[in-house]
């Protein structure tokens, strides 16, 4: 009950959103998803000659922004408990996990998605059954997976020295 209280979610000095804001994992793993997610956009303007919301808040493209996030987080954690860290070992293992399910299970749905796409082009040619394309940019390659993996570490080694 006292958890759901207002004051305790923003108003004093210990307050759920005053610890997240002296977070300093927290901060710099925010800041790679953020930084990457710009990143996209910045990348897909260059790329189209234009702007489309949609960048900033999708999956797939580059860079990956699952991989900055959770590399961030698992180097922040090396930094602030040790590399010798229980903590840091888990934190890795789940890394891993993302970089994998990034660029092989999303990547090859991806791939399914197109070749759906295709199938169902040709149907409505025919003037088959009427259904709305598939997503296709889902996953990435594994070049967008170590830019990922590489913003992640930068993000966390440049905050922890800044900050430090």
């Amino acid at each position: 009950r006292h958890f759901c209280q207002r004051r305790y979610l923003l108003e004093n000095s210990d307050s759920i959103v005053a610890q997240l804001g002296r977070n300093r994992i927290f901060i710099a793993t925010a800041s790679a998803w953020f930084a990457a997610q710009v990143l996209k956009v910045v990348i897909g303007v260059l790329r189209e000659k234009r702007f489309n919301f949609r960048w900033l808040i999708s999956s797939g493209g580059m860079p990956n922004s699952h991989v900055p996030l959770s590399m961030c987080l698992t180097t922040s954690i090396g930094l602030d408990y040790g590399f010798d860290s229980g903590l840091f070992a888990m934190a890795l293992g789940f890394a891993v996990i993302t970089m994998f399910d990034a660029q092989g299970v999303r990547w090859h749905s991806g791939k399914q998605a197109q070749a759906l796409n295709r199938i169902l082009e040709d149907i409505y040619s025919h003037k088959g059954i009427q259904e709305a394309p598939l997503k296709q940019l889902l996953g990435h390659t594994p070049y967008e997976v170590y830019v990922g993996m590489a913003l992640g570490i930068f993000m966390a080694v440049i905050f922890y020295k800044n900050v430090s």
